[in-house]
């Protein structure tokens, strides 16, 4: 095994963190809670002026207004969802009703009327997408997924039942946090921190709340699906957690920025938030490499307006934290890698007839987890600002060279709200690739990553005439490889893993420097080991074999982007 100059980090389970807020502080989201109608309100005229600077004439935004009222009559005719509101059809038949009235009208009673159909829409849109933060409920919700979680922890490892009740073991077991714990924790004292994870499983959300209050930080707010809210009790905990609404079917422009503005004014006002920049799951298992910038950029918009308006306070800078989600499966993954293959293959993909398996329910899944030797980590990366410099645990950002900079002066230009979105738009863009930059250089390697890795590039090398459909159309039943061969090619590639790990450009699990025997056997029993066909597995002789070369092309992509194929040739 190559030599480590680093060491890896181990894992403190036991390790408490107080709150960073004392009780007679009030957290962020609280107070925006409070005065829930007076931010709509702001929101809602903010909305309606960067309308009508982006569309100042009269006939232009005539054209907006009919666009989106023909988007939306699609919409809900075609994709209705059981959380839309009942009056769907009269809103807008409405609005179609005041669009045609126009016709013929003088210029000046145009304009009237197009202003108020525009702020009708944004109204309706912005008290849809406003959550509705209790810090009752938060804590009542906390308790319930502590509790909940703590339950199913203990009743898979511990026989005795009063075991069970008394809870000896902690979250903290199975769900582990790394990296820069006590720097977000310094951060998020001294201004607004936005986090950016990884996304690959339904569990993200959940998951990500529960390391948020294990860091004693106080709630974040973030966007969740509209559709999440067909359902009272998901509705119940969204809100609760701090969830606003974010409905993806709507591409319409007033939506657009009203969505962008209630993020903008929310991070200026001091409240922590999360996004998912990938903006949905992972579909083919890689670490994500291509970011949506829509939400993201509203956290550049939000420190150029504090700057402007020469604001300070503890929300006065705003930073970025990349957080890597590490699982040995995900309860989606035939979904999502099926999915994907269909997308990106079209005609080249087809399914022989076979059935996949389905991804169950999230309690099924729990239950799995908790009951089979399965651990998740959790790594939080280095504290960015909106350039994409690191900064220090005082908030300054620091350049290529270590020097302290000030990026304030960089934020205060002035222009019309085009000239700024376009400005915000490269930063963001520029923002955007450090986010994934820092995804892999923070992403920690588990033997169950490098296992369906090294067996899959094997399976592809035997196969070098084959495209990767036809690769994936391999009856599996002919698929074994010898495991000396396999030994062989895993030493090489721990080898290349380890000198990324020593150059800082990838993270690595402790137990990835064991026995190689070892870590081969701990990868093999954990990659996707909730599926019923198992990603890869020993034969009777000792050989590995593969269930699911769907499956196990989905965990072999959680290491692409490291080049590491290269040193199989």
């Amino acid at each position: 095994m190559k030599k480590l100059t680093r060491i890896p980090q181990v894992i403190d389970t036991s390790k408490t963190y107080n709150p960073i807020l004392s009780e007679d502080e009030v957290w962020p989201v609280v107070t925006l809670a409070k005065n829930r109608k007076e931010f709509m309100e702001r929101v809602i005229e903010e909305s309606f002026q960067r309308l009508k600077s982006l569309r100042p004439n009269i006939n232009t935004l005539i054209e907006e207004l009919e666009l989106t009222r023909y988007r939306e009559k699609l919409r809900y005719k075609t994709t209705p969802w059981k959380v839309d509101p009942e009056d769907e059809v009269i809103f807008w038949n409405g609005v179609k009703n005041s669009l045609l009235e126009l016709n013929g009208a003088e210029k000046n009673e145009k304009q009237k009327v197009a202003d108020q159909i525009l702020r009708d829409i944004i109204s309706r849109y912005i008290y849809e997408i406003t959550g509705n933060f209790k810090p009752s409920h938060y804590r009542m919700t906390r308790r319930i997924i502590q509790f909940g979680f703590a339950r199913l922890l203990n009743a898979a490892r511990i026989k005795k039942f009063g075991s069970f009740w008394r809870g000896d073991l902690t979250l903290q077991d199975k769900i582990q946090i790394i990296g820069e714990t006590e720097q977000i924790r310094k951060l998020a004292k001294i201004g607004t921190v936005v986090i950016v994870p990884t996304h690959f499983s339904n569990l993200d959300s959940i998951l990500i709340g529960w390391v948020i209050h294990t860091l004693g930080l106080p709630p974040f707010i973030y966007g969740a699906g509209l559709n999440l809210f067909n359902m009272e009790i998901f509705a119940y905990f969204m809100n609760s957690l701090g969830a606003y609404k974010v409905d993806r079917r709507k591409k319409n422009l007033i939506y657009l920025e009203s969505l962008r503005t209630y993020s903008s004014m929310a991070i200026r006002d001091g409240c922590h938030s999360l996004f998912f920049p990938g903006g949905t799951r992972s579909r083919s298992g890689k670490i994500e490499t291509k970011l949506k910038l829509g939400l993201l950029g509203t956290a550049l918009e939000a420190q150029r307006i504090n700057y402007e308006k020469g604001e300070v306070g503890r929300h006065n800078k705003i930073f970025v934290v990349p957080v890597v989600t590490n699982y040995n499966f995900v309860l989606e993954a035939p979904a999502l890698i099926r999915n994907y293959l269909e997308q990106q293959g079209q005609e080249r993909y087809y399914v022989d007839g076979e059935r996949y398996e389905k991804s169950g329910r999230i309690l099924k899944f729990l239950v799995e987890f908790f009951t089979k030797g399965n651990n998740i980590s959790v790594s939080i990366g280095k504290g960015l600002d909106l350039f994409g410099n690191y900064v220090d645990d005082e908030g300054m950002s620091i350049d290529a060279k270590g020097n302290r900079i000030n990026t304030r002066d960089y934020f205060l230009f002035k222009g019309e709200i085009t000239a700024n979105y376009q400005r915000e738009g490269e930063y963001t863009r520029m923002l955007s690739d450090v986010i994934v930059k820092e995804y892999h250089r923070i992403n920690r390697v588990q033997s169950s990553h490098l296992v369906a890795f090294t067996a899959f590039q094997l399976i592809r090398l035997k196969h070098k005439n084959l495209d990767l459909y036809s690769l994936l159309r391999l009856p599996v039943d002919e698929i074994e490889i010898e495991y000396n061969e396999f030994r062989k090619a895993f030493s090489k590639l721990r080898n290349r893993v380890i000198t990324l790990f020593n150059e800082d450009k990838v993270d690595m699990a402790t137990h990835m420097t064991n026995d190689i025997d070892r870590v081969i056997s701990l990868g093999i029993s954990n990659v996707g080991m909730y599926h019923s066909r198992r990603p890869l597995l020993f034969n009777k002789q000792g050989n590995i074999i593969t269930e699911d070369i769907n499956n196990l092309y989905y965990y072999h992509n959680r290491m692409d982007g490291y080049e590491l194929e290269k040193y199989l040739q």
